[in-house]
């Protein structure tokens, strides 16, 4: 566009008088004039008229339409193609005309394309109505506009005072007035015309790129119509590409689930399959990757199971074709055909192995897959690799070739365990876990999908064979398990896990997790219900089980898969463990119930259920009761306290009614929750639990109860009152639920009918019996409450007298050291306690007994103190006339006076 500012060269006065002679030029078409000449009577000179106005018209629009005349030039499309019906020289006008549709239209304002968008996105679809015009020439060119608005070009001379639309405005219009589904519905059209087809295609194929196109054409039924013209007549091979690559396009934009119920018609598989075989025995480039694209295809129609896949034959072509290459078994289906080992021919591998995978889901295709060897097939990789690469392939894709078919084999597993025990799948597993826990050299890629974390080890390899022993052994099929038992897998297993164990303490991660969990699982199967299998586990299995148990309570939010790890253990622990009183004393050695309690103590909802469940199993064994009396956690907490503070968890979740103090507040109803308040009476059959019944599986009150069964309501150690008052309610956990029950049973008799006089009495009897025992229990609870209260009472007082006691000793000794200030500083005062003193030292002398030996005084002359004498003392000897006795022989008694 011009700089800002008036002009001043002649080039611009030029350009200018170019552009004002232009607009004269635009604005002397008078299109209404237009109009009312093609709506005139057919005559020989009207028509060359009309043929010459109509050549005017494409000249003064050949750089755009202005938005303002787009409704006057479609009417003159319009009836353009009314006239060519009866006279085809206004063929070539109308192709000109269409042709400008596939110009920028022209604008004046920028607010022209939102003014103007009702009217535009209206003739914009009138293109796809003039497909009906019974012109090849037209057609074509209506499909080459539309492939237009794709390729927008600005017009070399734009018109003065316009500028041309954005480059998506017709693109957004199209999709506006659903010029994608008309074209759609005008394929049936041109169904025999192939250069027709192959150009409305084209169209498609550029409007299949946006999603709002993509759900306009599935309203034609798109899908089914452009599969049944995959296989039609075309030497140049583009209907089946163009066809395909739409396929693709609605299958990404659109509905998935809506284009594959689409495609579920036995004639769209039909179709799907010869192109297919077509495609399949092709040597080009593009027709191995078409061959590829049709088989994604293949498989999103076959995880559908009502798409007749193996009524229409192509689920078995499939199948062969998968395993082929394996078990070297001639077949005419697959008849000459070699793979290349090319990229594609790699691909095409992949996606057979994963169609096998998504058919062994489908009941119908189990019978094909164990007719046609498909467990050999995948068996043949399930072995060291023994060097760099197999065949033609790379040991890189040889070695994603083998991880996807070993994970294909998890899948089919266990729905041909049949073919599975047959080809001895279980001695060839437990082989290859061998290698990969041994020290054999080998550094996987860790390329694909299948192996990730495998890059110089065979963690890819021994996580996908676990797979497949999970994947058997989790249908609890006897003959697997016992195969696998006769075989040592117990003892391999636990090398796998101590070898995983190992590895995680170098770098731990998901698939190392991934493995562990696996290991325990198998281990759980196949130790469950069978002593024998137990014992064997508890030699080496509990010392290497006990460290999962105490695993940081903080790596259960870590992402990885620590607590699936742990539910893992704990399942083994249920099944390995519990049952053998050998398994049960070693675990008990290993200080096992301790670390039970210390995960019970992170009070986990989903712990808390599996770990009460196992601790009453456990219970079984009388040692096992000491153990819990003995754990002590936070804070010196027992378990009883522990088992009491989930009880109370517990309730408060459930919204049970209590008062402050925790007591039993509505008699009737107990330990009832808040949601069975709220349920109103639901008559069930005999044969149907009722809420209360059903209510017990779903919070761990009965198991807390269970619990407290095995270890006594009484001399508990460390309750405080609060825990004797839930503590009451826990002993009558059985009582209340009865209660619960008969109410129900109250409710529904007088819901359905009057009951009779004796039957009414019976229950009021026993409504009034389980409402005593609420009341009891609640006096109970009163009782302990008051207790406490007055031991409180108690406690208080006792305290209170050591204080007054403490205080009265204090005014003792103030006093005591007031006196003796007085003594110090008045002599009078001291004479006085002195005298005092020894008047009562005399005092306490005895005054019945006759002195007959010498006297010695105790008093020191010139002594004016009131205290006691000091450490030094002079002592005087007694003479030798009063020495009598035992000393009076002695040589002490000759010896001289000191």
């Amino acid at each position: 566009s011009p700089g800002p500012g008036p002009p001043r060269s002649g080039g611009e006065r030029r350009r200018n008088a170019s552009d004002t002679a232009q607009d004269t030029q635009l604005r002397s078409v008078d299109l209404d004039h237009v109009i009312k000449l093609l709506e005139g009577s057919d005559s020989k000179d009207l028509e060359k008229e009309q043929l010459k106005t109509l050549k005017k018209v494409v000249k003064h629009f050949e750089n755009g339409i202005p938005l303002k005349d787009l409704e006057q030039i479609v009417k003159i499309l319009n009836l353009c193609s009314e006239k060519m019906k009866e006279q085809e020289t206004f063929t070539e006008p109308l192709c000109e005309l269409i042709k400008l549709f596939g110009l920028p239209f022209q604008k004046k304002k920028s607010s022209d394309e939102v003014n103007y968008s009702t009217v535009v996105s209206k003739y914009i679809a009138q293109l796809g109505y003039l497909m009906r015009v019974p012109s090849s020439q037209v057609r074509i060119q209506i499909c080459k506009c539309i492939i237009n608005f794709y390729k927008m070009e600005l017009p070399g001379k734009p018109l003065s005072g316009y500028q041309p639309t954005s480059a998506s405005y017709k693109i957004q219009m199209a999709e506006l007035g659903g010029l994608a589904e008309t074209l759609v519905l005008s394929l049936a059209l041109v169904e025999n015309q192939l250069t027709e087809k192959l150009w409305v295609l084209k169209a498609l194929q550029h409007l299949s790129s946006s999603g709002a196109n993509c759900r306009l054409m599935m309203k034609a039924q798109a899908a089914s119509r452009l599969c049944l013209y995959l296989n039609g007549a075309d030497p140049s091979g583009q209907l089946v590409f163009r066809s395909s690559h739409i396929l693709w396009n609605l299958l990404e934009n659109a509905s998935k689930e809506e284009v594959v119920n689409q495609l579920s018609s036995l004639e769209c598989v039909h179709a799907l399959k010869e192109v297919f075989v077509d495609a399949l025995h092709g040597f080009r480039h593009c027709d191995r990757q078409l061959r590829n694209d049709l088989l994604v295809i293949a498989t999103l129609l076959a995880e559908n199971p009502a798409v007749p896949m193996v009524e229409s034959g192509f689920a078995k072509l499939l199948i062969v074709l998968a395993t082929f290459n394996e078990v070297k078994i001639p077949n005419p289906l697959v008849k000459g055909l070699k793979l290349t080992y090319s990229y594609e021919d790699f691909e095409m591998k992949k996606l057979l192995f994963n169609i096998i995978g998504v058919l062994s889901k489908n009941p119908s295709a189990s019978q094909l897959l164990s007719e046609n060897d498909v467990m050999p097939a995948l068996l043949y990789y399930v072995k060291p690799n023994q060097k760099p690469g197999f065949y033609d392939w790379s040991a890189a894709q040889y070695e994603e070739l083998q991880l996807h078919a070993i994970a294909v084999l998890a899948a089919v597993a266990h729905v041909l365990i049949d073919k599975y025990l047959s080809c001895q799948a279980n001695t060839l597993l437990l082989v290859f876990l061998e290698w990969c826990i041994g020290q054999d050299p080998f550094f996987g890629q860790g390329n694909s999908f299948h192996g990730t974390g495998g890059r110089g080890n065979k963690l890819a390899q021994m996580r996908y064979s676990l797979r497949v022993l999970r994947s058997v052994v989790s249908i609890y099929d006897d003959a697997v398990n016992l195969n696998l038992c006769d075989q040592g897998a117990i003892s391999q297993l636990l090398d796998i896990l101590r070898y995983a164990a190992n590895k995680s303490k170098e770098k731990e991660d998901a698939i190392l997790l991934e493995i562990q969990a696996d290991t325990l699982f198998i281990l759980s199967v196949l130790c469950e219900n069978d002593l024998h299998r137990k014992e064997l586990f508890s030699y080496e299995g509990i010392g290497i089980l006990i460290p999962f148990l105490k695993m940081d309570p903080k790596e259960l939010y870590s992402g990885l898969g620590h607590s699936f790890l742990l539910f893992s253990a704990l399942d083994c622990v249920w099944s390995c463990v519990i049952g053998c009183y050998i398994a049960e004393d070693r675990f008990l050695e290993k200080q096992g119930i301790f670390l039970l309690l210390d995960l019970l103590a992170l009070k986990e909802k989903n712990l808390c259920n599996i770990i009460l469940g196992i601790l009453i199993e456990f219970c079984g064994n009388p040692k096992t009761t000491l153990h819990i009396d003995t754990w002590r956690g936070e804070k010196a907490q027992t378990a009883a306290s522990l088992l009491i503070q989930l009880w109370r968890q517990e309730e408060l979740e459930l919204g049970v009614r209590r008062d402050q103090y925790g007591r039993v507040v509505d008699m009737k109803r107990p330990i009832a929750s808040s949601f069975q308040r709220q349920q109103k009476v639901i008559p069930v059959p005999a044969s149907c639990p009722s809420f209360a019944i059903m209510e017990i599986s779903e919070n761990m009150r009965a198991k807390l109860y269970s619990l407290f069964c095995k270890l006594g309501f009484e001399n508990l150690p460390g309750l405080s009152t609060e825990d004797l008052v839930a503590l009451a309610i826990i002993q009558h956990y059985v009582d209340f639920k009865v209660g619960e029950v008969w109410s129900e049973i109250c409710a529904e008799v007088k819901e359905e009918f009057r009951p009779v006089i004796s039957d009414e009495n019976a229950l009021e009897v026993i409504s009034k019996a389980l409402e005593d025992t609420g009341r009891a229990v609640n006096a109970v609870q009163t009782q302990l409450i008051e207790s406490q209260l007055h031991q409180e009472i108690q406690e208080e007082n006792q305290t209170y007298r050591k204080i007054r006691a403490t205080r009265k000793q204090r005014e003792m000794i103030n006093k005591s050291w007031e006196n003796f200030l007085t003594r110090t500083s008045a002599y009078e005062a001291l004479k006085k306690a002195k005298k005092l003193q020894e008047k009562a030292i005399e005092a306490s002398r005895t005054k019945l007994k006759t002195q007959t030996g010498a006297v010695h005084s105790t008093d020191i002359e010139g002594l004016h103190t009131t205290i006691g004498p000091g450490r030094l003392v002079t002592v005087e000897s007694t003479p030798r006339q009063f020495i009598q006795g035992p000393l009076a022989v002695t040589d002490l008694a000759l010896g001289k006076p000191s």
